[in-house]
């Protein structure tokens, strides 16, 4: 198996002050059956050059949960954690595939404003990929209607908004429904994250 490394949430437990690092054991599984081994990642940014250097991963992964904190997010920490994984990642050519939450922080590391979005959590949407109509779950509050270059469209929902993008030159592409949800996993999800990964072994 390849090795991936994937971001977690930040839960924030008040009562017990607890900040803890999450992420759904399903999250894993769906990466299992592209065949890769996913490694949390612990949202310290201070640990990530030993991680990196022990890890040696093929790609990364940026999960679902916590907005983002210029968007009143409540996890800084991850916020610092995934741009390092991203800047990391773009520099050695490596994949990175954002989940909800990972591709709006991809969305706003490329220059793309968000905005406060209605009828997205959860929903379900109809899209259309490459020719083909899919059915994909909603669970997301922010989002954007219009992309900066280099990121291009793949798929919008019917009231505009954009569900899938991709870099135009590097292996990086954002999906804003969550493929751990799935049951079974979806054929479409595995079929683009196949698709960032080749573009990665491509652009080496």
């Amino acid at each position: 198996m390849r090795t991936v490394l994937v971001s977690q949430r930040v839960d924030v437990l008040a009562t017990r002050n607890e900040r803890r690092d999450s992420l759904d054991q399903r999250f894993l599984d769906w990466l299992a059956e592209s065949e890769l081994l996913g490694i949390p990642v612990p949202n310290r940014v201070e640990r990530l050059d030993f991680l990196w250097q022990q890890v040696k991963p093929t790609a990364i992964v940026l999960s679902g949960g916590n907005d983002l904190a210029d968007y009143g997010g409540d996890a800084p920490e991850r916020d610092a954690v995934e741009r390092s994984l991203l800047g990391r990642a773009m520099a050695e050519g490596l994949p990175v595939f954002g989940v909800c939450r990972g591709a709006q922080l991809l969305l706003d590391a490329f220059g793309n404003h968000l905005q406060r979005l209605e009828g997205h959590v959860g929903a379900r949407h109809h899209l259309i990929i490459a020719g083909q109509s899919y059915e994909v779950n909603s669970y997301h509050q922010w989002g954007c209607r219009e992309l900066n270059l280099p990121l291009r469209v793949l798929a919008t929902s019917d009231d505009g908004v954009i569900e899938a993008f991709a870099h135009d030159d590097l292996p990086i592409l954002g999906i804003m429904w969550h493929p751990e949800r799935e049951t079974p996993f979806a054929q479409l999800d595995r079929m683009l994250l196949q698709q960032c990964l080749d573009k990665g072994v491509k652009n080496q």
